[in-house]
């Protein structure tokens, strides 16, 4: 029993951790049943729960299986491996956010790094902060981007000058980062050997109904069709496809979300609290670094929502919500993903511990681009 509960404490912390959070602050400020419904972001919740099951569903035509082949075939070395996965990470999730890029590329990575038999762990992790990264760029690459895009009315002009304060800079770090961790071995050949036959995808009916689901989730993300419909396109698909599918889904991540988002909009709604952050967000750089501040303890995505409606200062607050992705692993809702993702794989290394690891090259990521990206913004102002 007790041994279960560690376990349980290991592999559910971020979950346990935001249930007490929503938990608290409910107790505090006893917010009533209408408003809790309202501070869910039942939008977020729809496209996670149906890419979840949609990932699955290509993984059960053997899509995923014939895409690492392919890649493994492309990639003659480990590092021309790292290489690519990042870089499609980082450029799709620009276009499909951070959580659909990871929601894609990681799984794919994972089954990857079990056929040529090497360790995922610094990989995945790099793929993470190239999602996060990636995804600042763009107004849809994540939805805190999105939120303050329309909240401030920004231009687009100004936006990307904005963003890229952080996407260049990324990139350099990205590629420096990569060249190290592959520096002993440059050339170390990536295996195929564990493919006995070429894998092919079962492209029936099935496929072609998970396929036009697919799209209808990215469509969501864009806003060109409602969350309703596609939560009833996905349960009809899987109900008649593969029912199974179900048990997939990574229901303790959705319940971490509505957790957060209990937590983050009770806080919001206290007028004692409001005050206190106006006083706190009285200048640019106060704005810039409380913004990264808070993403630590309640994520990027709950503290643009929160700061926003106390601040004048649109782009250090943009900045600082990206920037304030990097860090803890609840910064960044995407890397809970990764997380989870990584903890429920087969590759997972004996020893190997994916938050100590994510930890360190998270706030050596926040520390540099913490003080780059306001130099940047001090040079263009």
């Amino acid at each position: 029993m007790k041994n279960k509960f560690i376990a349980l404490l290991k592999n559910e912390a971020v979950l346990i951790i935001s249930f007490f959070l929503a938990l608290i602050s409910v107790l505090l400020f006893k917010p009533s049943c209408k408003e809790l419904i309202s501070f869910i972001d039942f939008r977020v919740l729809t496209i996670l729960f149906s890419l979840m099951l949609v990932i699955q569903a290509f993984k059960s035509t053997g899509l995923l299986d014939w895409s690492s082949y392919k890649i493994l075939l492309t990639c003659s070395t480990v590092r021309k491996f790292y290489f690519m996965m990042i870089f499609f990470v980082f450029i799709s999730s620009m276009f499909l956010t951070n959580d659909v890029a990871l929601l894609t590329f990681v799984p794919l990575t994972l089954m990857i790094c079990i056929k040529a038999n090497i360790s995922s762990l610094k990989i995945i992790i790099l793929e993470t902060l190239a999602a996060n990264l990636g995804s600042c760029f763009t107004p849809m690459g994540n939805p805190q981007n999105l939120y303050l895009y329309s909240f401030y009315k920004i231009a687009p002009v100004e936006f990307f000058l904005c963003t890229l304060k952080i996407a260049f800079p990324s990139i350099v770090l990205l590629i420096i980062f990569t060249l190290l961790l592959t520096r002993k071995n440059p050339n170390e050949q990536l295996s195929v050997l564990s493919y006995r036959q070429r894998p092919r995808v079962n492209l029936n009916f099935k496929f072609f109904l998970y396929a036009l689901n697919f799209i209808l989730a990215i469509l969501c993300v864009f806003h060109l069709v409602d969350y309703k419909i596609l939560l009833a396109v996905t349960v009809l698909v899987i109900l008649f496809c593969n029912f199974s599918l179900f048990k997939f889904a990574d229901y303790s991540l959705l319940f971490t979300f509505v957790f957060l988002f209990i937590f983050t909009g009770t806080l919001s709604s206290v007028e004692k609290f409001a005050s206190f952050l106006q006083k706190l967000l009285s200048s640019p750089f106060k704005t810039y670094s409380v913004s990264v501040l808070v993403s630590q303890f309640i994520s990027n995505v709950p503290c643009a929502l929160l700061l926003s409606r106390f601040t004048e200062y649109a782009e250090p607050l943009l900045l600082g919500v990206n920037v304030g992705g990097l860090g803890t692993v609840i910064a960044s809702m995407a890397s809970l993903i990764s997380f989870k993702l990584y903890n429920a794989s087969e590759n997972k290394m004996e020893g190997e511990s994916f938050i100590k690891t994510f930890s360190i090259y998270n706030i050596l990521f926040l520390i540099i681009l913490f003080g780059v990206v306001w130099v940047l913004f001090l040079i263009q102002s």
